[in-house]
């Protein structure tokens, strides 16, 4: 099946099938809180897929209000479980292959569900468990961009799912408020999972949601999963004649969603492959971004327009009047990333040389093999806007508060002392070295500071660290926009252009578990390379091999 052919299916259906029970789905228990109205989820009946709730809606909506957009937004259902006997509040998560509808005639994957996933909600000092079961016919692995996790709980490639497999991970939740996701790791064997609909939210709360940020799920706490899905085998983005361009949001086509509070926040989650959105709204109104992908700012900025690369996440807050309706954007339907994917093709070639497909791609020290593999086809080239979400305000609003100037109170920037050491990476091929699984190319001291500098000198690409915060120096020496300044772990590198980052490393030291840094080239699904790095005590720098032996953990054999 074409991709327009499955679109055209998620179109009719609205909701492409995160709504309905799919093979292989199995039992769930969960509660949920901050439900619209102040109900709670009751689990659903064995076998059956959880449902994702859709945003309230008002009496008299009529539609020439939601004209080319038919289908209310679906809200992913939130899964926020109470506390076990011992204190640890426990997930559930099947991946599992779908259906679309109507029709059944689309194939999708979706955990607990057709397509996308729960929602899940963590809070700082909880110790929680998550159970992966994979009900795919082949492995998969997860991925927690986000969350701060032990390294030996942080999956990737080294830590596949087979199929029937569980991978079961606890730790407890020890970092402040973030809107964090989960996904396939984007390289090697599971590269195009999550363009099959694998993804998922994840909000994790601290002391913060009492501080005047918009916080009722589904109500005026609003996720946004961009994605543009890929059925079948991994392939390059198709145009689409549709509003959406053949972009879904929160798996569904063509949406509206109807607002009743003065102010909304909106967790926006970038989970498509290879389009930078560059979002605003069709009427130019301002609104104010309060936290990047590692957490909330230290000061909330307004903005006309805020550009969100593959893997970032933004929290933005609009504010509405009574009865206006108003459209969500992506400015230039061709995105930045294929205004820039086009400037490097004319200079040479773009992303289409290498050898070894560009899966893993070996590192020193540093990023090789970005520009290396076949395949995948270039960036999509669409016409001018993408029309993503259409928003109609009911005619009575409830009150909101003004968005706090200081969303998170006390954070500080990233001082980068005198002398700390500086790494240095280039994109570029030097042969299939990434595929070992045990190897380590960087060792960092716990709870150490340093500048790491990136260097592309391709095609348009992502950049992504686990185990670690930073912040964004500069980009070939302009500063980042006010609003891209707060703590992240996903950066966007440009064309040709150079990346300086303040980098802070967590305090936890494991000479044996490795955590992961990776470059994603746009446009080209599975294109890229993985590094990893240990974390260990100041001063074992130098006695670290480079070669550990993964330790098996219980979670390795199930």
């Amino acid at each position: 099946m074409d991709r327009r052919h499955f679109l055209a299916l998620a179109a009719t259906a609205g909701l492409v099938a995160a709504c309905g029970p799919g093979p292989g789905a199995g039992p769930r228990a969960a509660t949920g809180r901050d439900a619209p109205g102040g109900g709670s989820h009751a689990a659903p009946e064995a076998g059956a897929g959880l449902r994702p709730r859709t945003a309230v809606g008002v009496r008299g909506e009529t539609a020439g209000e939601r004209a080319g957009f038919p289908n209310r937004l679906g809200i992913p259902p939130l899964i926020d479980p109470e506390p076990g006997p011992d204190g640890v509040r426990r997930f559930e998560l099947t991946a599992q292959a779908g259906r679309s509808r109507p029709g059944d005639t689309a194939p999708t994957w979706g955990f607990n569900g057709d397509l996308l996933g729960p929602t899940l909600r963590l809070r700082r000092g909880d110790e929680v468990q998550v159970a992966v079961t994979n009900a795919l016919e082949e492995a998969t692995t997860v991925h927690w961009p986000g969350l701060r996790l032990p390294a030996a709980v942080a999956s990737g490639p080294h830590r596949p799912i087979a199929a029937g497999g569980t991978w079961t991970g606890r730790w407890v939740v020890d970092q402040p408020a973030a809107t964090a996701w989960y996904h396939p790791y984007p390289l090697g064997p599971s590269a195009g999972h999550t363009g099959r609909g694998l993804a998922g939210l994840l909000i994790v709360d601290d002391y913060t949601r009492r501080r005047g940020l918009p916080s009722a799920y589904g109500v005026d706490d609003i996720p946004l999963i961009l994605h543009d899905p890929r059925p079948g085998s991994a392939g390059s983005t198709a145009g689409d004649a549709r509003p959406g361009g053949g972009v879904l949001v929160n798996g569904t086509a063509d949406p509206f969603l109807t607002v009743t509070s003065e102010r909304v926040r909106f967790r926006v989650v970038n989970g498509s492959d290879g389009r930078v959105f560059d979002l605003a709204f069709a009427d130019g109104r301002p609104f104010h971004v309060v936290g990047n992908d590692a957490g909330l700012l230290a000061a909330s900025v307004e903005v006309s327009r805020v550009s969100v690369a593959p893997g970032e996440r933004v929290e933005l807050v609009v504010a509405f009047t009574h009865g206006e309706n108003v459209l969500l954007r992506s400015l230039d339907g061709r995105g930045a990333a294929e205004r820039d994917a086009g400037q490097a093709s004319e200079q040479d070639g773009g992303l289409d040389s290498g050898e070894h497909g560009g899966l893993d791609g070996g590192l020193d020290g540093g990023l090789d093999g970005g520009e290396d593999g076949e395949g995948g086809g270039g960036p999509s080239v669409e016409r001018d806007g993408l029309d993503l979400l259409k928003i109609v305000v009911a005619p009575r609003l409830t009150a909101a508060r003004p968005v706090p100037r200081r969303p998170a109170v006390g954070l500080l920037p990233i001082e980068v002392p005198p002398g700390a050491r500086v790494r240095r990476f280039r994109t570029a091929g030097q042969g299939p070295r990434g595929t070992d699984p045990t190897r380590t190319d960087t060792v960092v001291p716990a709870a150490g500071t340093e500048v790491w500098e990136i260097e592309n000198p391709a095609g348009p690409a992502v950049f992504h660290l686990q185990g670690a915060s930073f912040q964004v120096l500069d980009v070939d020496g302009d500063p980042a926009p006010p609003y891209a300044r707060g703590y992240k772990d996903t950066v966007r590198l440009p064309a040709r252009a150079a990346v300086r980052l303040a980098v802070r490393f967590g305090g936890l030291a494991d000479p044996y578990a490795p955590y992961l840094y990776h470059f994603r080239a746009l446009g080209r699904v599975g294109m890229g390379t993985t590094g990893r790095f240990v974390i260990v005590q100041p001063g074992d720098e130098g006695r670290t091999p480079r070669a550990p032996v993964l330790r098996p953990t219980s979670d390795d054999l199930q």
